[in-house]
């Protein structure tokens, strides 16, 4: 980007939405996770749960907490299902109980237990990594069936086999010197050690979730298609979830060893797994602070129901119940208590959202003429076809777009103009013909890579996840490309809202522009924009017009533009192409093309075109 080209940042912008609150703050969640265990420390010296009983009872609500913070990973920001967390637990648990049997209790003095933790915990991710592999293919109930068969699988193994601590009659060593009894001087030290690692897993999550591994989390349970053509693999996002799951689960399954010393297949049963699931369902354990209530909940109502003398499938009757609601709602306590509270900011967000579009559409912008490239052809497309049975949506296509311009591709409903761009960005990989980017042939590559090769594209559709910010999808989308300086700069650019905002308070018109805003940013060689004026007004047409004119030039990017609305197509094109029931109907410089009678008559009866 040249610095003569950059223009005031954030002018219109409130500061509301552009100020930094202190929970976006880098160093907030560990701060946040420095005060929650002091808290809980202290909480540990009032009288009432001073005691054995009641630090075991804390220990259990922690245990519980990992549980449901690691299953948040997959069941609430990746958007799958799996019903095998108490399994991730088990397999730990196992690993662990066997290393101390047959390499000892003490190999590594009063750390032992902390090593064979970790191994234990490791061993349990590559068990999900492994478990993950369906996911690549299945979703939804079948993925479902799969998870849960390896449940039960386990949980038959360990039937039949036993705990290894169990099968010699001994029991696990605790680390740092603390005593193996349950008497209140061996549970407070131990309590406190659990809220110290719950902490950390804690805080070590929450910065998960904002990293780019995160993103692409919450990318993925939104869109996959949206989340390929940012340049991630999809496969190694649902991966990476379910690894980080199952090994959040493994360190779970360490605290049970903590705590009861000796494992027993009734602790890890599959039934505890869907319930586990239901309970993440429920309360939205990908939130931190839900996870704990959940924790609460898996604890005091069990204890509550023994002290009424009720049976124990009243709480499984009670959890049924609120995971149907939830499962049918598409909704969890954390968003409904969070979109209560936040009800006044929200609207307040909303409006100041509204007020800045608005401002927007009538600030000055520098018109500058259509960009005529450099002459070098950048994309290249030799006789594209894609057939679908007998139809052909795009037959013998031949398209050259040239560096530096805007090429306008339209067409009426139904002309394979969306059919070509899936095809060159990888979406239709059994097209025939050939694709080059630079020089570089796509015919074989994969979305994902085709897209870090220099093609990125837009979608009709809303792409863009309300579950990020502003700034944060932008940040996954350029893969680092830009920097913070540069994101709100092409920001302000389009006209869009600041760095801090939710995309949940943003209108879909908006998204329209930052998802264009964010395609800009990843500095592609080419960015393909599949209708971008949709949602957008005729004076918010006219200002995006003037600003995608100065797009190549300014930023370096040149585009491919499918509109229906004509007069957008006239104000940026150097070149147009139009398609007709899959066949280039005609080509060359815009005024040719729109003046051709064969493009007149196909779109006869088009208000866009009369």
């Amino acid at each position: 980007m040249s610095p003569d080209n950059k223009v005031k940042l954030n002018n219109t912008v409130p500061s509301s939405l552009a100020n930094q609150s202190f929970v976006h703050k880098a160093w907030a969640p560990t701060a946040f996770g420095v005060v929650a265990v002091l808290v809980g420390v202290a909480l540990l010296f009032i009288p009432w749960i001073a005691g054995d009983f009641s630090y075991t009872r804390v220990s259990q609500v922690l245990i519980m907490m990992t549980l449901l913070m690691g299953l948040g990973i997959v069941t609430g920001t990746a958007g799958m299902i799996a019903l095998c967390q108490l399994t991730f637990a088990a397999a730990s648990a196992y690993a662990i109980e066997w290393m101390s049997v047959h390499l000892g209790a003490n190999t590594f003095g009063g750390v032992t237990f902390i090593v064979y933790w970790i191994i234990g915990a490791l061993i349990s991710l590559v068990i999900g990594i492994i478990i993950g592999l369906p996911a690549l293919r299945l979703r939804g109930v079948n993925l479902a069936v799969v998870t849960l068969s390896l449940a039960f699988a386990f949980d038959l193994t360990i039937v039949v086999f036993g705990f290894p601590e169990n099968q010699v009659n001994s029991y696990i060593v605790r680390p740092f010197g603390i005593g193996g009894s349950s008497s209140q001087k061996d549970m407070f030290p131990l309590t406190v050690l659990i809220i110290i690692v719950t902490a950390i897993i804690a805080v070590a999550l929450v910065y998960m979730q904002r990293s780019r591994w995160g993103s692409s989390w919450k990318m993925v349970a939104f869109s996959e298609r949206g989340t390929a053509s940012a340049g991630t693999n999809v496969q190694f996002a649902k991966i990476t979830a379910f690894a980080v799951s199952a090994f959040v689960g493994g360190l779970a399954g360490g605290m049970f060893e903590l705590v009861y010393r000796q494992g027993t297949p009734l602790l890890f049963s599959p039934y505890g797994s869907i319930v586990l699931y239901v309970l993440s369902t429920i309360v939205g354990s990908y939130l931190i602070d839900m996870a704990f209530f959940g924790g609460i909940l898996s604890v005091a109502i069990p204890f509550i129901l023994t002290r009424l003398h009720l049976q124990a499938f009243w709480g499984d009757i009670l959890f049924g119940v609120l995971g149907i609601q939830g499962l049918t709602t598409g909704s969890n306590l954390g968003e409904d208590i969070r979109r209560g509270m936040r009800k006044g900011k929200r609207a307040k967000q909303m409006e100041a959202v509204a007020e800045a579009a608005a401002v927007e559409t009538h600030r000055e912008i520098s018109s500058v003429p259509i960009p005529k490239g450099t002459g070098k052809p950048l994309l290249v497309v030799d006789d594209l076809t894609v057939q679908f049975g007998a139809v052909k949506a795009n037959a013998n296509v031949n398209v050259t777009v040239t560096e530096g311009t805007i090429f306008g591709l339209i067409g009426p409903n139904g002309a394979g103009k969306s059919t070509f761009i899936d095809a060159i960005s990888g979406f239709l990989p059994q097209h025939t013909g050939s694709v080059t980017l630079d020089g570089v042939k796509l015919d074989k590559l994969t979305p994902s890579r085709i897209a870090r090769t220099g093609l990125r594209r837009t979608y009709q559709q809303d792409r863009v996840p309300s579950t990020l910010t502003v700034g944060a999808y932008l940040k996954f989308v350029s893969r680092g490309a830009a920097t913070r300086d540069e994101i709100d700069e092409v920001l302000d650019f389009f006209g869009c809202p600041g760095y801090y905002t939710p995309l949940s308070v943003v209108d879909v018109g908006t998204r329209r522009l930052i998802e264009v805003a964010a395609g800009v940013a990843s500095k592609p060689k080419l960015l393909m924009l599949d209708e971008p004026a949709a949602g957008l007004d005729h004076e918010q047409h006219i200002a995006f017009g003037e600003r995608l004119r100065q797009v190549p030039t300014k930023y370096g990017v040149t585009l491919l533009i499918i509109e229906h609305d004509l007069d957008l197509v006239r104000a940026v094109s150097t070149e147009l192409t139009v398609l007709n029931f899959g066949e280039v109907l005609a080509s060359g410089s815009q005024e040719e093309v729109l003046s051709n009678k064969e493009v007149l008559k196909a779109y006869m009866g088009e208000t866009e075109m009369m």
